[in-house]
């Protein structure tokens, strides 16, 4: 495999910095999800720990450096997930954390913000000015700016879920990633290439945020106007290059699906999981719902990445959901 940003070794190593907590998820056979998609399906489930996302793995090693360094502050834009997980990591080594975020994101993110610690900053566009506003403030205080997915400790951080797949799951035929920043994707990618090359690395975006998703299959950077999704989590419009550049070295495929699709995996995930998660996390079910035939017979690991979710709109969209029974 040609070379990414990403090192096996420093993953691996990044183990012995991340909180416990947040390692060696569970993964487990969803045997009641096999009726309803054609195909065996594993879950990995990034909801089991103190923020219900993956993220921290990422900032663990951010906010253990930074305080290694002795600094004394971050900031970071975020749609919630990474903001709620800095601020976790923060607080627990003694650092000021801002986090910038859109005054339209979850509410529930945004209280999780706040109760952890973090002074929260709301703007009025969407993440795309977050990210403008943390930069400023980031110049203005002289402190550390925290840029998902380009920010090699969130990727590699991430990675450890890699590390966690290959040395724990029987043998399985592809693995089904949430496509935004691509922090998940680069890191998971990487290491599954690296150690299990024949597994079929693929990434899921919604179609309504596809950014990344076009800037993969034209290899250069596609942006767009607006994104309209509720899977907020991945819902960016402006790919960083250096992390399309390690995407294009170990995804296999990227893929669209649709806002019904994404709802469908949700509630299924619900009924035969018994797991209540975010859009994003049921980006993996969705395209398996989208092209069964492809997954038919296979053995599919499906990252469940977060479950930070309003409520009330998560009813909304389960109970207009159809009703998958085997």
């Amino acid at each position: 495999m040609q070379e990414t940003r990403l090192d096996t070794g420093r993953i691996r190593a990044a183990r012995q910095v991340i909180d416990p907590i947040f390692l060696d998820t569970p993964l487990y056979p969803c045997e009641a999800l096999e009726p309803e998609l054609g195909c065996a399906v594993s879950i990995k489930l990034e909801t089991a720990n103190p923020v219900r996302c993956f993220k921290a793995r990422g900032t663990e090693l951010v906010a253990s450096r930074l305080a290694d360094d002795g600094s004394r502050a971050a900031v970071c834009a975020s749609a919630g997930n990474l903001g709620q997980a800095l601020a976790w990591s923060g607080r627990g080594r003694g650092l000021d954390v801002t986090v910038v975020a859109s005054r339209f994101a979850t509410v529930a993110k945004l209280d999780r913000i706040r109760a952890l610690g973090a002074r929260l900053e709301l703007v009025d566009g969407d993440h795309e000015m977050a990210r403008e506003r943390a930069a400023e403030i980031a110049r203005r205080d002289g402190i550390r700016l925290v840029e998902d997915s380009l920010d090699i400790e969130t990727c590699e951080g991430a990675a450890t879920i890699g590390l966690e797949l290959v040395d724990t799951a029987p043998s399985f035929d592809a693995v089904l990633i949430a496509l935004g920043g691509g922090a998940m994707a680069t890191g998971v990618g990487h290491v599954v290439k690296a150690l299990a090359p024949d597994v079929e690395v693929i990434c899921v975006q919604p179609l309504g945020a596809p950014a990344m998703t076009h800037s993969w299959r034209r290899r250069r950077v596609v942006t767009t106007d607006s994104a309209d999704t509720i899977a907020d989590g991945v819902a960016g419009r402006f790919p960083i290059p250096a992390v399309l550049d390690d995407l294009l070295l170990v995804a296999d495929d990227a893929v669209l699906v649709q806002e019904a699709s994404i709802i469908a995996g949700m509630r299924m995930l619900f009924d035969h999981a018994g797991l209540v998660v975010e859009p994003s996390a049921a980006l993996g079910i969705a395209a398996i719902l989208e092209d069964p035939g492809r997954f038919a017979g296979r053995h599919v690991v499906s990252i469940v990445c977060g479950g930070n979710v309003d409520m009330d709109a998560y009813h909304r969209w389960i109970d207009a959901a159809p009703v998958h029974r085997s």
